[in-house]
């Protein structure tokens, strides 16, 4: 009987044979991978499979080379037969065989077609085509030798165009597309070569270029086959664009009315038949372009009219009256809204042009009274257009651009806009109105008084403009997203915790979270209102009238005080304070620096007068608290402060450089008062600084402590008493430049001082410094002074080395040197074989 074990045996003995199992496959696995491995090492590589070469180009392409090419080939071999050939025969044998050649080749393509061979009868087609042209070459050179070449030429491409067109059309040929396409090509030249054969004057043969466009345009519009309509648009613009420039050329050149009117009658004829394509082609892409062509043509004639019957002066605003009249059109409800946008985009184009027409004088009367700089108080001129333009040239016909830019005002103004651009409209006519009075005084050559007068009233009235559109939206903005009061920010959570009522609906308790892009919505939108466009228009005219008025010393002394107090009275609106402010502040320092120099004062003492800005400036901005104004007024009153510096240091008096830095100093050191300007008083001590060595070189004070110390002193209080507050702070930060500003030059000056009185001093600060240190345990105090006290030491016993040094053999220095060098090198060797130890102790690390 068979024995069963125990099922407990039975298990045990499973799993000791499901071992010896998992061990022996683990074996047999890593015998396989070295094998693997050791064939792959050894084994050549196999030849990748042989793949057929992929074609470079598909057949049909290959067809069509070939059958492009034969017919090329065929064609150069009947032009040679015409040209080389053709005097060996008769007049009988030449007509046979050219027209048996011709009839069977444009009889060919209608088996081919039969047979489904369209390719090669195109290309047998063409042949046939060229033939046709061969024969009428042939015609002339025999029988028509005498007639003209270019009417003939013309008659030509006439019967060609209409044979062509009327074999493309025949029933068994009407799938061939080169025929029509062809005879659209040779009808290109028959009229403008009739008009030139008849010596037609320039207006024939630009009304034939145009009729020519004219008809290409309808043949585009009318007929469907896409080869001819590309053909015939290619055609239209190609020989449109050549009448049109023609016809614009007669336009300007015209010496009088009938010419102009010519012009016009061919440039109008354009117009229509672009209207006219515009009109067809409302739903294409093309309509627009077309519609701002026709716009752009009208105002060519109607304008170039005009120009001859009108002074040159009146030539611009003779086409902008054009340019405005098309908006008329826009108002009309039977055409199409494509083509009345088009017509409104020509006149805004027509517009920029005048525009840009006028910016030369309006950049001379800007930029041209700065020439004053250089010539100041030289003498009052004639009137006002000699004062703006000093020794630049008048621009040609520039005393109509007034009229120019008052009219374009006024289209702006009266120009329907929505709620969005109507603020930008408003823009564009304060500009515009600025620039019209900027220029209307010197157009009109009033005197250099009168001129300055119209200047001040200029920027006055941008800045009453300014002060009138008042951000208020935007102020309200600003104030929504300003910081948190202390109300706020002692219960941050009310508003976060507070649950929605049962009446409130999901968008208002959602509508925080947008009210940032509402704010930038409403910032984005006060960029484009008048305010601070006027706000900057004010300044650019002050700036103006300020080099405007340097011919004579009355003349600046009072606009000077003029701009001043118009700039200070502006800058009472909070929302102008920011530039009027510091504008008025620069203004009454060029009228201190004027009064000093109409009194006769020396640049030092007219600096006192000038310091009278920072003053103001520093009193104005204590004033203004947390205003946006605040920091442009102090930047303003800084730079009078370095202008009154500067011409304090343009002259040799230190002792008034010393009190015009203290007095800076006193000015910074006021402002430093307030809270949120004490690192001011950083400044505020190295003025004071400066002016005591000012001073001490005006003294004639040679002793560096005597400049050192003054330094040094502040700087090792107000460490004492930021470590006081801090006691983290490092000694370094504290004290060390503090001490550094006095030991490091004394060290300096000892070195090169023979007597010993201040070596010996030295060295007794250096080592009370280095035991203060010591004492409370002061890193910055005890290496700086225990520096400077060995240095002095060394400088002191410098005599006594020497005189060793000489008594030494000279064969002891390069002993000494040898000695160091093996010292190190045995020391490096060492640490080479240290790391070798470790190297090979890491190495036999498992």
């Amino acid at each position: 009987m068979t024995h069963f074990p125990p099922p407990a045996e039975e298990l045990r003995l499973l799993d000791a044979e499901l071992r010896q199992l998992d061990a022996r496959r683990g074996q047999l696995l890593h015998r396989r991978a070295w094998l693997v491995t050791a064939l792959q090492a050894t084994a050549t590589p196999t030849p990748a499979p042989f793949a057929p070469p992929r074609p470079e180009t598909s057949a049909p392409r290959v067809q069509n080379v070939l059958l492009v090419l034969g017919g090329v080939l065929l064609t150069i071999a009947a032009v040679a037969f015409t040209l080389v050939s053709w005097g060996h025969m008769g007049i009988t044998g030449r007509a046979l065989v050219l027209g048996g050649v011709t009839v069977a080749v444009l009889a060919a393509p209608v088996p081919l077609l039969k047979r489904g061979l369209r390719s090669t009868a195109e290309s047998v087609a063409g042949l046939g085509l060229a033939l046709t042209v061969l024969d009428a070459y042939a015609l002339h050179q025999v029988t028509l030798a005498d007639v003209d070449a270019t009417g003939y030429i013309a008659a030509a491409s006439a019967v060609l165009a209409a044979l062509w067109t009327a074999y493309g059309l025949l029933p068994r040929t009407v799938e061939l597309r080169l025929p029509l396409p062809a005879a659209l090509v040779a009808a290109q030249l028959p009229l403008t070569l009739w008009a030139v054969a008849a010596d037609a004057d320039l207006y024939a043969v630009t009304g034939a270029v145009l009729v020519t466009a004219g008809f290409d345009t309808g043949v585009a519009l009318r007929v469907p086959a896409r080869s001819v309509r590309i053909t015939a648009v290619i055609g239209a613009y190609g020989m449109g664009a050549w009448g049109v420039l023609a016809a614009g050329w007669l336009s300007w050149t015209a010496t009088g009315p009938s010419a102009a009117a010519r012009a016009a009658a061919l440039l109008l004829f354009a117009t229509g038949v672009v209207v006219t394509a515009a009109w067809q082609q409302v739903a294409a892409k093309q309509a627009g372009g077309l519609a701002v062509a026709a716009g752009l043509l009208t105002v060519a004639a109607l304008g170039g009219t005009a120009r001859s019957v009108v002074p040159d002066e009146w030539t611009v605003p003779a086409y902008l009256t054009c340019g405005v009249a098309l908006l008329a059109a826009v108002r009309v409800d039977r055409l199409p809204e494509t083509v009345r946008r088009g017509l409104a985009h020509a006149s805004a184009a027509v517009q920029g042009l005048a525009l840009l027409w006028t910016l030369p004088l309006i950049g001379i009367v800007l930029l041209g009274p700065v020439t004053w700089a250089e010539q100041a108080w030289s003498g009052a001129p004639g009137d006002v257009r000699e004062a703006v333009l000093v020794n630049a040239p008048w621009p040609p016909h520039a005393d109509t651009v007034p009229v120019v830019l008052a009219v374009i005002a006024a289209v702006l103004l009266l120009a329907p806009r929505d709620a969005f651009r109507r603020p930008r409209a408003l823009t564009g006519v304060l500009v515009l109105a600025w620039a019209t009075a900027l220029v209307l005084p010197v157009v009109l050559e009033v005197s250099y008084a009168v001129g300055l007068v119209a200047f001040g009233i200029t920027t006055a009235g941008a800045l009453a403009v300014a002060a009138w559109t008042r951000p208020t939206e935007r102020q309200k903005a600003e104030t929504v997203t300003e910081e948190p009061s202390a109300a706020s920010k002692e219960a941050p959570s009310a508003a976060a915790t507070k649950q929605p009522e049962p009446s409130e609906s999901p968008a208002s308790t959602s509508s925080a979270p947008r009210q940032p892009a509402t704010t930038a919505a409403v910032a984005a939108v006060d960029l484009a209102t008048p305010g601070p466009t006027a706000t900057v228009l004010a300044l650019l005219t002050s700036l103006a009238l300020a080099f405007l008025s340097l011919t004579t010393e009355p003349a600046t002394l009072a606009v000077l005080s003029a701009l001043t107090a118009l700039f200070a009275a502006a800058s009472w609106k909070p929302h102008l304070a920011p530039v009027t402010a510091p504008a008025a502040l620069a203004y009454a320092a060029a009228l201190a620096c004027a009064t000093g120099a109409a009194a006769g004062w020396q640049p030092q003492y007219t600096a006192l007068l000038v310091l009278g800005v920072p003053v103001a400036a520093a009193l104005l901005a204590a004033r203004l608290g947390g205003s946006r104004a605040t920091v442009p007024v102090e930047v303003a009153g800084a730079a009078a402060g370095l202008l009154a510096v500067a011409l304090a240091a343009a002259s040799t008096d230190l002792p008034m450089l010393a009190l015009v830095l203290s007095l800076c100093g006193v000015i910074t050191a006021g402002t430093a008062i307030r809270p949120d300007r004490r690192p001011v008083a950083y400044a505020s001590a190295a003025l004071f600084i400066l002016a005591t060595w000012v001073r001490l070189a005006a003294w004639d004070v040679g002793t560096p402590e005597a400049y050192t110390l003054p330094v040094t002193v502040p700087a090792l209080l107000v460490g004492g008493l930021r470590r006081r507050r801090d006691p983290q702070v490092s000694s370094w930060t504290a004290y060390g430049p503090g001490l550094a500003a006095t030991l490091v030059p004394s060290l300096v000056t000892a070195w090169g001082d023979p007597d010993w009185t201040r070596p010996l001093l030295l060295g007794l600060g250096a080592m009370a410094v280095t035991l203060l240190g010591a004492g409370h345990n002061l890193k910055a105090p005890l290496l700086l002074g225990g520096t400077v006290l060995a240095l002095d030491a060394l400088h002191e016993l410098a005599p006594y080395i020497a005189q060793v040094t000489d008594a030494l053999p000279r064969w002891v220095p390069p002993a000494l040197a040898g000695l160091l060098l093996l010292a190190l090198g045995a020391t490096y060797e060492q640490r080479l074989r240290d790391a070798r130890k470790m190297r090979d102790f890491l190495a036999n690390m498992h």
